[in-house]
């Protein structure tokens, strides 16, 4: 129960900024991107945001650098927003997990593509090494 608070507060915030970048920050170096994930701290002093995007390394570099610039923005329609004390320092980090699973899905696709075009193995090969051996069983 103790972590329900900022996991609630991390919610929100995300909730909120997806509606901010979407409508209101007009930056043309933010591209089209998805907050996958923010983590609040148990003192809700830090907020970690995590987003994606689909474009290439140098898009992304763009899309972090617009990010930051808009950041003091953004932490004041949070404050405006969302009802806390202190609003939350923001920290956008790009997610590379997204991509690490897209790698990771691509290559068992190509592992089983490889053993479906592999010959399957004669029957009688397969068969005797699977039988157990009768002739110890009848000594």
């Amino acid at each position: 129960m103790a972590n329900t608070r900022p996991e609630k507060v991390g919610e929100q915030i995300r909730i909120e900024l997806t509606q901010l970048l979407a409508r209101d920050v007009h930056d043309p170096g933010i591209g089209f991107i998805t907050l996958t994930k923010v983590s609040v701290t148990p003192d809700l002093q830090l907020a970690r945001i995590y987003y994606t995007s689909l474009d290439d390394e140098k898009a992304q570099s763009d899309t972090g650098k617009a990010l930051r610039r808009a950041l003091p923005f953004l932490r004041r329609q949070i404050a405006q927003r969302v009802r806390l004390r202190r609003v939350p320092e923001l920290e956008f980090f790009y997610d590379k997990s997204v991509a690490q699973h897209d790698r990771i899905e691509q290559i068992l696709l190509d592992l089983k593509a490889e053993a479906d075009a592999r010959p399957p193995a004669p029957p009688d090969e397969a068969d005797q090494a699977d039988a157990p051996h009768d002739k110890d069983a009848k000594d």
